[in-house]
């Protein structure tokens, strides 16, 4: 950790990502569009002085407030911008030399009651190696001129931001004849004599010229396709004035994958009230675990000296306390916050945008899957779908999100439409895994629905705590928990039909179907009225859960996306049940699940329909247009992998343990990535070792997946304390947590207006 401002490394230091994109030292550039340039920048006043090169840099700057803007002003003179509707002006001056006009118009900048600007950007010095041939003479005069300028720009530094960039180096071969005297020999001593002269009076930090230098890295990578050899091309001007655009708006606008410049955000009530608790509980569990032992100490055997033998303890040593079992968890878990803390939250760690290549993504993905087939073993039953199947499911569809997000392969659509089905694909487990259960045991319990609303949402609540964000940031929790509901209300509300039931009365089934197909017309009209599913989610306390920044289209978005899925694994797991019941499949070990015939053609069918949702979604031009079938038509794929995967009766029986492992913890997996294996809430990489971005990726996600597995392991523990089996207990146990969020709610309005 080297420390200092992530500004001055935005400002100094980089590299390319591919041909355009610029990575910043140690973190990461917001992209700014022009609306929120526009915000930032409101009533605003913005100077840009110097030569053509700034010229170019001012043009750049405007374009990302009005894309509209043409370069059509005068050559050598000043050019005005000025955007009326958020009072926005910048001007370009044109002051060619560092010499005395320039002084004089700075310098009355910082006299009686003329308004400053808000930003200045200087910089010059071609002209002056131009017009005096190269000439020492010329160099020295440079110095003297920019000696007597530098004062002034500190005193405007107090209240403004003033940029000192520096001049680029240009190809000398490209050069014409009137510029073969400009070498990049000279414009570095131009460069050395403006950082050593520039803040060397000043003492106040906050009087401090900032030197844009990072522009000459930029050039030394892109002159090459310079028109004239002098001036940029266009894409490096545009990340020069991204980067000015990042230095400036960070501050202001916090963008969340904008981590540059950007002050570490102090500690909220509810982190603070956290910490404490964690704290303590650390403690408490140190002072229970060192008095265990001195008993230990003391009961332990010891030697009788007159007989020699070993006499046996008076007690035995105690089991472990429900408390001591509580506090164990906390500690664990509160070393485990604090990890999330410091890689996300506190400025400790660097981060780094997102960079997709095709190599990027699939030698990964290729990679774990020849791991996944090296790790293929027996499978304790041969049921479609089984358990260790299921897990396999869940492990490499994890594994290839995981990749998906770390190498940025959204912005491949192809790819991203694959994903989607994967996501689609979980919801379908949900689905079959939760009707299964409740059509088999029947089994309507409130000891059953508090079990899985804690596994499932234990995690994102303790992290919305600690990490200071809202419920729905972690959209997949809310997503399987709302649907856990409608599957419970729709199961569980009169007539509750259950396969036990449902044995001795036919009827009962066309009754189950009726309710669910009340189910899908529900689904079916929500989906189609973004009012009435934005009226139901905004009343509170659903609010609370649902919305993301003041509203609740976000959750429109993401439950819309996957509507009918949950229904297709209801329904299938419905009718798969009711086949088994009739023994119309087989699930022997190593049979065909149907007739060779009826396999064959169904094999054949699954594959043709695999391949061909692959080829539409590979064909893919248009997101919002894919988007739009994909509730459709996904379920299409996750059948087609279901039978090819199951009627097979050989490929039925086993399963690779390598995936299944995984999929015990992909839900932890899932959650966990967002702060401790990438950054800044999924829109950066973590990086722990900088400079090496294979043995960084290696060493981030062993420490991930440790992580994820211990939390399972904390979450399965505190289940059992937190929802015991026995009603009364589970009900005062209920009424502690409902008063644990009434606080949080509390202390959540005493934090909002505290913000306000």
């Amino acid at each position: 950790f080297k420390g200092g401002d992530t500004c001055e490394y935005l400002l100094s230091s980089g590299r390319f990502l591919g041909e355009k994109v610029w990575q910043p030292h140690s973190c990461m550039m917001h992209k700014y569009k022009n609306s929120e340039a526009k915000n930032c920048l409101i009533d605003k006043h913005v100077v840009f002085i110097g030569d053509s090169r700034i010229r170019q840099l001012f043009y750049s700057f405007i374009k990302l407030i009005n894309p509209q803007v043409k370069e059509e002003g005068i050559k050598h003179g000043n050019i005005p911008f000025e955007d009326k509707s958020a009072s926005i002006k910048v001007d370009f001056l044109w002051y060619p030399e560092v010499n005395g006009s320039m002084r004089q118009r700075i310098k009355s900048w910082t006299e009686g009651s003329v308004a400053k600007p808000h930003i200045i950007v200087v910089g010059a010095a071609t002209w002056s190696i131009k017009i005096h041939n190269g000439s020492n003479e010329a160099l020295a005069q440079y110095k003297i001129n920019i000696t007597s300028i530098a004062p002034l720009l500190e005193k405007l530094a107090i209240s403004s931001d003033v940029y000192w960039v520096l001049q680029d180096p240009v190809c000398e071969d490209m050069l014409s004849e009137s510029r073969k005297m400009i070498t990049n020999e000279k414009i570095d001593a131009y460069n050395e004599a403006a950082v050593r002269i520039l803040n060397s009076s000043s003492r106040n930090s906050k009087a401090k010229v900032k030197v844009f230098s990072v522009s000459k890295l930029i050039a030394q990578e892109t002159i090459m396709k310079s028109a004239d050899g002098l001036h940029l091309p266009e894409s490096s001007r545009d990340t020069n004035a991204m980067i000015l655009m990042n230095v400036y708006c960070n501050k202001i606008m916090k963008p969340i994958d904008g981590s540059c410049c950007q002050p570490q955000p102090p500690l909220t009530l509810i982190q603070k009230i956290a910490f404490c608790f964690f704290t303590l509980s650390i403690i408490g569990y140190l002072i229970i675990s060192l008095i265990h032992r001195n008993n230990y100490r003391k009961n332990k055997s010891c030697t009788d000296l007159e007989s020699g033998e070993e006499k046996k303890p008076a007690i035995s040593i105690p089991n472990v306390s429900t408390l001591e079992m509580l506090l164990h968890c906390f500690c664990k878990l509160g070393l485990i916050m604090t990890y999330f803390y410091l890689c996300d939250r506190a400025n400790l760690f660097m981060k780094e945008n997102k960079f997709y290549t095709h190599s990027s993504f699939f030698i990964p993905i290729a990679y774990i899957l020849v791991l996944g087939v090296f790790y293929t073993e027996n499978t304790k039953e041969t049921k479609v779908l089984n358990r260790e199947q299921t897990d396999e499911w869940k492990g490499w569809m994890q594994l290839v999100i995981l990749i998906y997000h770390i190498s940025g392969a959204s912005t491949f659509l192809p790819v991203y439409m694959h994903i989607r089905v994967l996501v689609a694909a979980y919801l379908f487990q949900t689905g079959y895994g939760h009707f299964s259960y409740f059509w088999i045991k029947g089994d309507f319990g409130v000891y059953r629905v508090c079990q899985v609303l804690f596994r499932l949402n234990f995690l994102v609540v303790v992290l919305c705590i600690v990490m200071d964000r809202p419920y729905q940031f972690y959209y997949f929790v809310p997503l399987v928990t709302v649907w856990f509901m409608i599957i419970y209300a729709t199961l569980a509300l009169w007539p509750q039909i259950i396969q036990k039931k449902a044995n001795g009365n036919c009827l009962w089934h066309f009754g189950l179907l009726l309710k669910l197909i009340c189910l899908l017309t529900c689904i079916y009209f929500l989906s189609y009225s973004q009012g009435a599913f934005e009226k139901i989610f905004s009343f509170w306390p659903l609010s609370k859960c649902f919305e993301l920044n003041g509203n609740v289209y976000e959750w429109w978005f993401r439950w819309k996306l996957d509507r009918y899925v949950v229904f297709h694994g209801m329904l299938f797991a419905f009718i798969y049940l009711a086949l088994q019941k009739r023994q119309m499949i087989s699930e022997g070990k190593g049979d065909p699940l149907f007739s060779n015939r009826v396999s064959n053609v169904l094999l054949f069918i699954s594959i043709v329909s695999f391949l061909t949702y692959s080829i539409w979604a590979s064909s893919c031009k248009n997101k919002t247009e894919c988007n739009e079938l994909h509730p459709s038509v996904s379920v299409v794929q996750i059948l087609a992998f279901i039978l090819i995967r199951n009627i097979p009766g050989s490929v039925r029986s086993v399963y690779s343990s390598f995936f299944a492992w995984f999929g015990k913890i992909s839900l932890e997996l899932f959650i966990c990535q967002y702060h401790i294996w990438l950054a800044a809430d999924t829109k950066g990489i973590l990086v722990l070792i900088p400079g090496y971005p294979i043995f960084n990726v290696l060493v981030s996600t062993f420490i991930f997946v440790c992580v994820a597995h211990e939390i399972s392991q904390i979450t399965n523990d505190l289940a059992q304390i937190v929802v015991p089996k026995d009603n009364s207990t589970l009900l005062k146990r209920l009424l502690c947590i409902a008063g644990f969020f009434s606080g949080l709610h509390f202390f959540s309005a005493m934090q909002d207006q505290s913000r306000h």
